[in-house]
């Protein structure tokens, strides 16, 4: 075998065959100068190895700043939740329950827009809640699997809220064990990043479920 039919992949396959190659050289491997990453110089094999490390230090440094982050974020949302559910359990008027729902929403989470519309609700009467409901908006909710996120595409429920959202959320809401819905949760944010399409919907669902539940003693009132 000659130089010219050497390949790197060659001598990357032998030094992990031999591992005692690099002891029994290493002058040879200490003397060695590598072309520098970000300048045009070259230096020694082990400052190349030190810059790697640097490197993956950082990377790490900031994978894990990103970890603190996001769980003081989801802490944050955690504590707020349980606030919004513990008001909701203390109301005792279950008619009190669809404004007690959006003001809470929505001073526990800033945003500035939330609708909420109730359908099949005898311990609610004709009123903010229960306006422009068809079938439209029916058939809309039965076929939300999931929360939808993301930016606004003329959803007809989007005309629930004062103003255009530049991102919302929608979330069918449905009492405990029933697959038919009976009202649905607009929130609405004028920041087009706070609801986008490949968030996760696990915070959503469980709003949705708890707001589901308590409403759902308006469905049993008579």
């Amino acid at each position: 075998m000659n130089t010219d039919s050497i390949s790197a992949a060659d001598i990357a396959l032998f030094l992990q065959e031999n591992p005692d190659f690099l002891q029994e050289h290493a002058d040879v491997f200490a003397g060695l100068r590598v072309p520098h990453p970000h300048e045009a110089r070259a230096i020694s094999l082990g400052e190349r190895q030190i810059l790697t490390l640097r490197n993956k230090a950082k990377d790490l440094e900031w994978r894990l700043s990103t970890l603190v982050h996001n769980a003081a974020a989801n802490e944050k949302i955690s504590k707020s939740l349980h606030a919004w559910c513990a008001r909701m359990l203390a109301e005792r008027d279950a008619a009190l329950l669809p404004s007690h729902v959006v003001q809470s929403l929505g001073s526990l989470f800033e945003l500035p827009g939330i609708a909420l519309r109730l359908w099949d609700v005898p311990g609610l009467g004709e009123g903010d809640y229960t306006q422009g409901v068809d079938n439209l908006v029916k058939d809309f909710a039965a076929a939300l699997a999931q929360p939808y996120c993301g930016p606004l595409r003329g959803q007809q429920v989007a005309s629930w809220l004062a103003a255009p959202p530049a991102s919302l959320a929608i979330v069918a809401l449905r009492a405990p064990g029933s697959q038919t819905p009976f009202g649905l949760l607009v929130l609405g944010s004028d920041d087009a990043h706070r609801f986008t399409e490949d968030m996760g919907t696990a915070f959503l669902d469980t709003l949705g479920e708890l707001a589901g539940a308590a409403l759902s003693r308006l469905r049993a009132a008579a």
